[in-house]
């Protein structure tokens, strides 16, 4: 009969492999009051001497014993972790087992449970006629202890079942903790219920186990509920309800907690510091993380070897290798000695950094402290060998672990896929199951992420195709591996194809997924594909992230959504540095100078400091602004007070800052004293500057450092002819000797629109093909008229158009204008993306319509974006 607490019923437990039976010259009857009294005492005084060889030896030599001795005995075996002897006791027993006492088979269940049989423990439990609570707690103990969920949850419903027994206020706790590691709130609602009509809550272990549930599985809600129900709050209750924050990635909160538990009196453990410090570590955010560990040490308690491990494996995971090292090397100085998985984090920073000498360094090091024994050290040795293209190393090290698992297997297989050796990885994917070893999610993912590695998209595709026939379920990795290949491989479509049909086939992208697919929905003509991606977040759970809400904030500022943008940065319930970056220079890409700054003094206000990505903004919002001191400032303070080193971004906002106020001598002299080779970006804003305010000189010798950086760019080409040809040079005769002539096999210029979900392209030279189109034309060219007989000057000073003597015809842009207005329908922008810089008659019909049609014109080329509005665009003029 069920349960009335069930109903329905689970499965019974898998089976459990038979243990041989026992035979009648095993067995050992139980003597009777007759026997021998110095025979009965024996085997009892041998084991108080310690003596439990000889004790068992007496036994099966023909000693009489009691039950009492008989548990004794088998406690015995159970403090020395002796299975061996604990069989031969089992022997002994023999027939005595037919009706045996129920708590010798109990402690029987226990100590093949604890001495690590659970195939012998569960074979004893099934085979009691009567099964008490102690039988029960000595199984489900077992399991616990092995970390075996399923079963622990199983056993649970079929003892209830039965009936014969209920959990206690002592196993309670560990049928709530295998629910919570299998998420299974059904069953962690009964036994709340269980604990609630038993009075089992007055246990504080009972209590924190139920509050463990709720947290682990995610509902913080109902966990806070029941937090703040609690008589007693004792360290173990802050770390559930903090732990549970951390989980769900609300950081803040849980450090809000953490707070209030101070604030009450409660002394935060060593355990409490190490969830958090784990937590921003696995967030992306180990800098807080350190801060965390070194309040932690002045608050008098010393970080362990999880506080060391944690850190350097959060280090090496966000691309700090370097850190990672010196962490590792402070940890050696104190009296914290590392374990296998610390060893196996700082080789791993060794892998992702490609630090052969550091990896052999390390590996010299885990030879002489034991840890090569540790097969995490070991798989982690092999990675990093592989990593560094020395497959030989990681292959002599893979044939010296002697029980690989399939983590080393992988490592291996990994190491010859992505290095190209798709055959030889293929052997080892093919004979890793002969040497008992199943194949896993992660083998096949690193197959086919090396056949897409090496261009085979459709032998991947195969492999993809075949991992569920072969008993392998797909995970998010697989799916995600095929869409970052697609997208690596120029083949957008194809990856967004297959982000759809992930989410068609009911698996939930997560942050990897997201984080690959919004960068090349990030543009003019993707607006509807990043608010297809936003939508999957929501439905993913993925909202909170601070790493994908950035990520779509960013997606959405260049995709010409700022609106979108700063709605979402305003939800957020915490903002880190990124999300002020973020939102910081999409406002400076709208032109929206302003409110950038705004922000900037906002975020100090909060107390968020700023970094590299925030200064460069901000020096950015300044240059369109036309505040020269207050960037010098900012560029000053960012060196001087934030020990920051600027990178080329920086120079290249402080190039613009003084060329946009035409102090080009400043902007040149920053140029020439970098401490570094200025790059492309910096040489551009250079020769922009110089370009705009007519200054040839400076324009040429900007131009000859870009076409030694880039021989190949043809528009660069077009632009200083035109502007030595507008600066009278080629008539007056001067030196044009190391300026490029225009290379007229380049590819003309070309323009996309979406509309309706499908992009269009016009290419320069083009002709309207239908009446709307010669229509909607007619009138912007009735525009370009009106302002060129409105200007006399549009070819003087530094008016260049790029595009004039490529072809003779109708630009590109106009074309895409005239497309998008004719289908605007409800939407009030026109978005473009053009391949050459935007002429500068263009850009004043772009003005025109903007002001004309009431709509945004925003038109990306490879300068900059341009945003109209009101017959005004964010460059001001400048590009």
């Amino acid at each position: 009969m069920e349960h009335p607490l069930l109903p329905t019923s689970p499965k019974d437990p898998i089976p459990i492999p038979y243990l041989r039976r026992r035979t009648q010259t095993q067995t050992h009857r139980i003597p009777s009051k007759n026997s021998n009294i110095k025979k009965t005492h024996r085997p009892r005084q041998l084991t108080r001497t310690g003596n439990l060889h000889e004790a068992i030896s007496a036994i099966e030599s023909g000693s009489a014993v009691q039950p009492g001795d008989y548990l004794s005995l088998l406690q015995s075996c159970i403090d020395a972790d002796s299975i061996d002897h604990g069989r031969r006791l089992h022997s002994s027993l023999g027939d005595s087992l037919a009706d045996p006492d129920p708590f010798v088979a109990t402690k029987l269940v226990s100590m093949y449970a604890k001495c690590g049989t659970l195939a012998e423990a569960r074979q004893v439990f099934d085979a009691m006629p009567h099964r008490n609570l102690f039988a029960w707690s000595a199984m489900i103990g077992g399991c616990s202890r092995e970390q075996r969920w399923e079963e622990v949850v199983g056993l649970f419903h079929r003892m209830m079942r039965e009936g014969a027994a209920s959990p206690d206020a002592f196993l309670l706790p560990k049928i709530l903790q295998a629910c919570a590691n299998l998420a299974d709130l059904a069953t962690g609602r009964l036994l709340h219920s269980l604990a609630v009509r038993k009075g089992f809550l007055a246990s504080a272990h009972v209590a924190n186990s139920v509050l463990a549930l709720y947290a682990k599985c995610g509902e913080l809600a109902l966990a806070r509920r029941f937090f703040e129900k609690l008589d007693r709050r004792d360290p173990v209750s802050w770390n559930s309800i903090i732990s549970g924050h951390c989980q769900a990635g609300e950081n803040e909160e849980a450090r809000r907690v953490f707070e209030e538990m101070v604030r009450e009196g409660a002394e935060p453990s060593l355990v409490t510091w190490n969830i958090l410090i784990g937590s921003y570590n696995q967030c992306g955010r180990p800098e807080l993380a350190i801060e965390l560990m070194e309040e932690m040490r002045r608050s008098g308690i010393s970080p362990d070897v999880v506080t060391w491990t944690s850190m350097i494996s959060g280090l090496a995971q966000n691309c700090r290798p370097g850190e990672a090292f010196d962490l590792f090397r402070e940890m050696l100085l104190s009296e914290v000695k590392p374990n296998g998985m610390t060893v196996a984090a700082v080789v791993s920073a060794s892998a992702d950094a490609r630090s052969l000498k550091r990896g052999k360094e390390l590996h010299s090091y885990a030879a002489r402290t034991g840890c090569l024994a540790s097969v995490l050290v070991g798989n982690s040795l092999v990675d990093m060998y592989a990593k560094c293209g020395r497959l030989e190393d990681a292959q002599r090290v893979f044939d010296g672990i002697a029980e690989k698992d399939v983590f080393t297997w992988n490592s291996m297989i990994g190491g010859y896929a992505l290095a190209g050796y798709c055959g030889r990885a293929h052997e080892l994917f093919s004979e890793m199951e002969s040497f008992g070893v199943r194949r896993n999610a992660v083998t096949w993912n690193v197959m086919i992420s090396g056949h897409i590695q090496n261009g085979d998209e459709d032998r991947a595709m195969d492999l993809f195709r075949r991992m569920e026939e072969e008993g392998v379920r797909r995970n998010t990795a697989s799916w995600n591996t095929l869409i970052a290949g697609s997208l690596q491989n120029g083949l957008v479509d194809r990856g967004l194809r297959i982000f759809r049909q992930m989410q068609a086939d009911s698996v939930r992208p997560n942050s990897v997924t997201v984080l690959s697919v919004l960068p090349v929905c990030a543009n003019l003509v993707s607006a509807s594909k990043v608010k297809e991606v936003h939508a999957s977040t929501l439905r993913s759970g993925l909202r909170s992230a601070a790493p994908v809400a950035n990520a779509l904030i960013d997606a959405y500022s260049n995709s010409g959504d700022l609106g979108s943008a700063r709605a979402l940065f305003d939800g957020l319930r915490s903002r880190d540095p990124a999300s002020w970056a973020s939102m910081i220079s999409g406002c400076v890409l709208h032109g929206r100078s302003r409110l950038a700054l705004d922000m900037f003094s906002r975020m100090e206000e909060e107390g968020v400091e700023p970094n590299h990505s925030v200064f460069a903004s901000a020096i950015g919002a300044y240059a369109l602004e036309g505040m020269v001191e207050e960037g010098k400032k900012l560029f000053d303070s960012m060196v001087e007070e934030h020990r920051l080193s600027p990178g080329m971004e920086h120079y290249r906002g402080m190039v613009e800052l003084f060329g946009r106020a035409g102090r080009l001598r400043e902007a040149s002299e920053l140029v020439e004293t970098m401490p570094v080779d200025p790059d492309s970006t910096v040489w551009s804003a250079l020769f922009t500057a110089a370009r705009v305010h007519g200054d040839v000189e400076t324009a040429s010798f900007a131009a000859e450092n870009l076409f030694r950086l880039d021989p190949e760019d043809t528009t660069l080409q077009r632009l200083t002819s035109s502007l030595q040809v507008m600066s009278g040079a080629a008539k007056s005769g001067g030196d044009s000797s190391k300026m490029r002539k225009p290379n007229r096999g380049g590819s003309h210029g070309c323009c996309w629109i979406e509309v309706g979900n499908k992009v269009h392209t016009f290419s320069n030279g083009e002709r309207p093909t239908d009446d709307n189109m010669e229509a909607k034309l007619a009138e912007i060219n009735g525009m370009e008229e009106k302002i060129r007989r409105r200007s006399t000057s549009v070819r003087e000073g530094s008016a260049i158009d790029v595009e004039e003597e490529e072809v003779a015809g109708v630009h590109s842009e106009k074309l895409a204008m005239a497309f998008g207005l004719i289908n605007m329908s409800g939407a009030r922008s026109v978005r473009v993306l053009k391949s050459v810089r935007m002429c500068r008659d263009c850009h004043a019909v772009a003005e025109s319509v903007s002001e004309a049609y009431g709509c945004d014109v925003l038109i990306k080329d490879p300068e900059r974006l341009h945003h109209f509005r009101g017959g005004e665009c964010s460059c001001r003029g400048y590009w």
